[in-house]
């Protein structure tokens, strides 16, 4: 089976490692456009031009699905990428967990992009599914950009100054941009809690990647063999190797070291 994922960038890196954990026999297709990113700033539409060509480019090497590891993009542009594949390839969204984060009460902190914090669809998605939770969002101005790049300066000045701006007594924090689960053990030591207890990080790749392979009726089995299949990397359209900064992290190293084809 294959499974293709897009993002702007190499925030698709953790569903991709999440999905070759639960199926390691899974070849993966990794569509990302660094020609044209960040989409964050982008219109609605240019973006929805962007990620309807990244898509296009990952459809033609035939996935069973495709996941849109990307929250911005699937904001903006879900249902054009649907209406474009649908029903050839399933398209499978990348949601924020804020009702997971909610379910324990107290207040929860959702850390997202500037395009997404804010955003009609973030605030509908508290609205249905925070219940009693108060919730605070917090933009994250070029954290993503930071993590993209590996630039580890401005990695630990972007979170810090997230951390700042989420409240002391905040008791799990939502993932709300895919590049952030990458950092997400520097965002967890970043937040300090007033009662110092553990903060819990809810993240979307695993839950996305089992509903990639739910709707393929691909969920790992006793049979799963712990193969080492192929690894396909578009940048823009063109395919190429895994980016340098891709293995400043676990996910993308984890990848690398899994995937002979890279």
């Amino acid at each position: 089976m294959k499974i293709a994922l897009m993002d702007s960038g190499i925030g698709l890196l953790a569903a991709a490692a999440a999905v070759r954990r639960l199926r390691p026999d899974a070849d993966l297709v990794l569509s990302s456009d660094p020609d044209g990113m960040p989409w964050g700033p982008r219109t609605a539409r240019d973006l929805t031009g962007r990620a309807l060509a990244v898509a296009e480019a990952a459809a033609a090497h035939r996935p069973d699905a495709l996941i849109v590891a990307c929250n911005t993009a699937s904001v903006h542009a879900l249902p054009a990428l649907r209406a474009r594949l649908e029903p050839g390839i399933p398209v499978i969204g990348t949601v924020p967990a804020i009702k997971p984060a909610a379910a324990g009460g107290g207040r929860v902190a959702i850390w997202a992009t500037p395009a997404t914090t804010g955003s009609p669809y973030q605030r509908d998605l508290i609205e249905r599914f925070a219940g009693a939770a108060d919730v605070t969002e917090v933009a994250c101005p070029g954290l993503a950009d930071a993590v993209q790049y590996a630039d580890e300066k401005a990695i630990d000045e972007t979170i810090a100054a997230a951390a700042a701006r989420t409240p002391a007594d905040v008791r799990a924090v939502v993932l709300g941009c895919t590049h952030y689960e990458l950092v997400a053990e520097r965002i967890r030591a970043a937040v300090r809690r007033s009662d110092r207890t553990p903060l819990v990080l809810h993240g979307s790749a695993g839950a996305v990647a089992a509903q990639a392979l739910r709707r393929t009726d691909a969920l790992p089995g006793p049979d799963a063999a712990p193969a080492a299949p192929g690894l396909t990397v578009l940048l823009s359209g063109r395919e190429e190797r895994l980016p340098r900064a891709a293995l400043s992290y676990a996910e993308g190293r984890f990848l690398a070291q899994v995937s002979p084809a890279v």
